[in-house]
């Protein structure tokens, strides 16, 4: 997927998921702890700091909340 798509997706919904290909859940990206550079992402968590590349993101969408996972319905 290319950088600017990313940063672009990133920068509109504020927060992002990614499905990438050495990880078998999806990552969930926020503009406060994700950096997106041209060849790296880089996450910051908790406990350490998780880089990949870019090129091995091969899905991203918007990361949605229904009233379901706030026990709402």
């Amino acid at each position: 997927m290319h950088p600017e798509t990313l940063r672009a997706k990133l920068d509109e919904y504020g927060e992002l998921m990614v499905t990438v290909t050495e990880f078998d859940q999806p990552l969930e990206l926020h503009r406060h702890d994700a950096e997106i550079g041209d060849e790296l992402v880089t996450l910051e968590l908790a406990d350490g700091t998780l880089e990949f590349a870019v090129d091995e993101v091969v899905a991203a969408w918007k990361h949605y909340h229904s009233l379901a996972d706030y026990g709402l319905e």
